[in-house]
């Protein structure tokens, strides 16, 4: 039994006739016939049933067929990896981002990415920071989107651009006169946070420098599952929190109530990277992904030198 055999047998199943099997084969009729004769007189089965006027599939020839077609997958499948070895920048690249990345940089990257590199298929999953390190860590995905340094010895990271925070709050907020925004006045205001989990609450804290915030205060338990719901508090007029900039291009940002202003602080900001395994064997794929991430990024955020000279 060999893969032409399947071939042959799946192409008569399809088309109910040896003659137009043998065409799509590319061989004759004779051969064709010939060889599944063969086949089946290897198996001790009779895979069709030949008549005068039709050809139809035994039932014990379903199930040989059935197995078949997942031999047919594999093949091509098994092909199609080589293929991508041999061209980094064909076939899938799973790409795993977090919640506080993916919703804003992903539109502006997918369009240029299909256009430029139509071969390239990118598979998103969008997840919390701790389980995409897994996932990289199990081969379940190739590479992340992660905004928080991650210091294992199989995973490497390019660094793509830095994010400053703003800062949103209500109309009615005790900043809205104020003209800047200084550490102190952060220090003494309770910050609506990410659940537990996120990685922006953690670094909203950073950025504030209080370490026990999230444990104390009046907003310590009004926490959110997502971006768009903390700002949905805020507009509400609960309170006030951080926000990455990328995040400002979202449609939140005009009738929502909400006033946003930028921070006058030198390290309000969080380093976003493509952090990936150091066996990965298709880097040209990751620093080609990375070229066109430094390319549309806007002009909120300060991209990394070392993206351009990567490749």
């Amino acid at each position: 039994m060999n893969l032409r055999d399947l071939q042959y047998i799946i192409a008569v199943a399809e088309t109910r006739h040896f003659g137009r099997a043998a065409e799509r084969c590319f061989v004759s009729q004779p051969t064709l016939s010939g060889q599944i004769k063969k086949l089946e007189e290897q198996l001790g089965v009779a895979i069709f049933e030949r008549t005068n006027r039709s050809v139809e599939v035994t039932p014990i020839g379903e199930d040989i067929l059935r197995h078949a077609r997942l031999m047919m997958e594999q093949m091509n499948a098994i092909e199609q990896l080589a293929r991508a070895h041999q061209d980094p920048l064909a076939g899938p690249l799973r790409l795993g981002a977090i919640p506080t990345i993916s919703p804003y940089l992903m539109p502006l990257i997918l369009v240029p990415l299909k256009q430029q590199f139509p071969q390239l298929k990118l598979i998103l999953s969008e997840e919390m920071t701790d389980t995409l390190i897994r996932r990289l860590q199990q081969h379940e995905i190739d590479a992340a989107l992660l905004a928080t340094p991650v210091d294992e010895p199989e995973l490497e990271a390019i660094p793509l651009f830095d994010e400053p925070f703003w800062l949103a709050h209500p109309r009615d907020h005790a900043f809205y006169n104020k003209e800047t925004i200084t550490r102190e006045d952060l220090e003494n205001t309770e910050l609506l946070l990410l659940a537990e989990g996120h990685c922006l609450a953690r670094q909203a804290m950073e950025v504030c420098r209080l370490k026990e915030r999230s444990e104390r205060g009046e907003m310590a338990d009004l926490r959110a599952a997502s971006l768009e719901t903390l700002l949905q508090l805020v507009g509400a007029g609960f309170g006030s929190t951080l926000v990455p900039a990328l995040a400002m291009r979202g449609s939140w940002t005009t009738g929502s109530g909400i006033v946003t202003r930028e921070l006058d602080l030198p390290d309000a900001y969080r380093r976003v990277s493509l952090v990936y395994r150091a066996s990965f064997p298709r880097r040209e794929a990751l620093h080609t992904l990375a070229r066109v991430i430094f390319e549309k990024l806007p002009n909120t955020v300060t991209p990394l030198d070392a993206v351009g000279v990567k490749g």
